[in-house]
């Protein structure tokens, strides 16, 4: 049958009531038993009369354990593809379900739902108009606000949590699965409602979804961001983070910073020439409300993550994640900039950014990023909300790879720029190996080889050698010709992390094992036990007979 039957057989006949009470009859108690069904809110759900139930949704298991939620038969929409099985279109039919061809505007499905309320019967409607999942709830579409216009029956938010976590494959395993629907919302019967309309309702049903979605323990939405470092990234993101329509504040290391940024609105120490929203609070570090902050981010240098997460880290809420931008390892362990803030912050879980992000190019072009967490729904919480500030980013559980090849990256740069005065083929060779040397530490570490071949390894290299103000190229070249190591930060104004994590990483990598002659060079280099001559010269040499196996 075409999916027109279907629809018809929904708006005249619609469920089939043995089928339909057969069903529920063996699937709730099921569900009872073994998935610990948790039913709160059904009160608020009419038992007579039309009525839309506006949920969001994770699993192709909603709609059915949304219905044994309420104590009568409901229609959903369903995509097509459902429906090209017989056996599968009539159970589904039997079910109250109808096909909706999706991202087309099917007014077809449309009509079908105004029938179905209109003759005063129950509408399940998915908001976000496909599964959502992991993190946070997606957006919206506009057509129950739409259906709640044109027919007028009171709405119901409904949240359902869990249900994406009961199947792994093909195989159903135990879950706890939750449902909480909120108070009925009513709006006036309008015949031809704007899309601007339909919009604002929309917008004024979801939150309601939201809030029964953040009472079940879902993971809540970022509405407010402290930003602890002013520095090129740190101003970078408030000002893209200032157009996605969250509240933004950016603390400073000084007061008579704050003061000089809160007046000019411009940073020209480290992003001259861009001016800083009006929407993004400016503040003294001490002076931000981190408290009642949904996400923290630590835009500092890995020198300087030790006292930031000293000063701040006590006031990160358990119920806040945060978000680390440090690149590089940390005196004197040489530990990754994301475990040592996850150890000490009580935040709900903690992400690392990685890939090619020269800050001021990313607020004039945008950046392709990584975000990385052990944490799935966090990962893709974060790249959800830079996507919106308009960066592409994906989303990885490797942190130890992340974290290692950014420092990688910064080791090589310098590497790189150290040996170009002796030719374009030891810059190659110096960064190539240094970049293999701590690779293969990663791998040791649980790394994945994916990860430094991807963005955030090879990508974020390419673009830290041609990026003109490169710290980390300037230092190398300043080390190449001959400058003391511990003049070269002043004579830079700003700290490069490639020479802090050169020392850590030949440390690290001695500790565990891992052959390391080019990294373990350069650390000489850099500890001026070695020439800088000496160490380019040796890159390049011919190795005796046999040894010279590539990386």
């Amino acid at each position: 049958m075409d999916h027109g039957t279907y629809l018809d057989r929904a708006r005249r006949r619609g469920v089939n009531p043995i089928v339909y009470w057969l069903v529920r009859a063996v699937l709730q108690p099921f569900a009872h038993l073994y998935w610990r069904l948790s039913r709160i809110g059904r009160e608020h759900i009419p038992q007579e009369g039309p009525v839309i139930l506006a949920a969001n949704h994770r699993s192709f298991l909603d709609p059915f354990v949304i219905g044994m939620m309420a104590r009568r038969p409901l229609y959903y929409m369903a995509k097509k593809e459902l429906f090209r099985g017989r056996f599968v279109s009539w159970i589904l039919s039997s079910l109250g379900a109808f096909p909706i061809d999706r991202g087309r505007g099917d007014q077809d499905s449309m009509r079908t739902a105004r029938e179905i309320l209109e003759r005063g019967d129950c509408v399940l409607v998915f908001p976000e108009g496909t599964r959502v999942r992991p993190g946070p709830l997606g957006r919206p579409k506009r057509g129950v606000g739409r259906l709640a216009l044109e027919t007028g029956p009171p709405g119901v938010p409904v949240a359902v949590f869990g249900t994406e976590k009961v199947r792994r494959g093909w195989r159903i395993r135990p879950h706890k699965v939750r449902i909480r629907a909120g108070r009925p919302l009513r709006f006036p019967q309008v015949d031809q409602p704007s899309p601007q309309l339909a919009g604002a309702v929309t917008e004024r049903i979801w939150p309601c979804v939201e809030l029964q979605w953040e009472w079940l323990g879902g993971v809540a939405p970022i509405r407010r961001v402290a930003i602890l470092g002013a520095g090129s990234w740190g101003t970078g993101l408030a000002v893209k983070l200032a157009c996605t329509g969250v509240g933004v504040e950016l603390g400073t290391r000084t007061p008579e910073q704050a003061g000089h940024l809160g007046t000019t609105r411009v940073n020209d120490a480290y992003l001259p020439g861009i001016r800083i929203p009006d929407e993004v609070r400016i503040a003294h570090a001490d002076a931000l409300s981190i408290e009642r902050a949904d996400l923290v981010v630590f835009a500092v240098p890995a020198r300087g993550l030790t006292g930031c997460v000293a000063a701040h880290g006590d006031r990160i809420p358990s119920r806040a994640g945060v978000l680390v931008l440090a690149k590089g390892l940390m005196a004197p362990h040489g530990s990754l900039p994301g475990a040592y803030v996850s150890e000490r912050v009580a935040a709900r879980a903690v992400a690392c950014l990685g890939g090619p992000g020269h800050a001021a190019d990313a607020i004039a072009h945008g950046a392709s990023l990584v975000a990385a967490s052990t944490d799935v729904d966090f990962a893709e919480q974060v790249a959800d909300l830079l996507n919106t500030a308009g960066f592409e980013v994906q989303t990885t559980t490797d942190v130890t790879g992340v974290e290692l090849a950014g420092a990688a990256k910064n080791a090589a740069v310098v590497a790189a720029a150290a040996a170009a005065i002796a030719g374009p083929n030891a810059a190659g060779a110096a960064a190539g190996k240094v970049f293999a040397e701590v690779d293969a530490f990663s791998r040791r570490r649980g790394g994945r080889a994916e990860t430094f071949a991807g963005l955030a390894g090879a990508g974020d290299l390419v673009a830290t050698v041609v990026a003109e103000g490169s710290r980390n190229r300037r230092a190398g070249d300043m080390l190449g010709r001959g400058m003391a190591p511990e003049q070269i930060v002043p004579a830079l104004g700003q700290a490069a992390e490639g020479l802090d994590s050169v020392p850590l990483l030949a440390e690290a990598l001695r500790a565990e094992g891992v052959r390391a002659p080019a990294l373990n060079g350069l650390a000489a280099v850099l500890a001026g036990r070695m020439e800088a001559e000496q160490w380019t010269g040796a890159i390049t040499r011919p190795k005796g007979r046999g040894t010279t196996r590539a990386a």
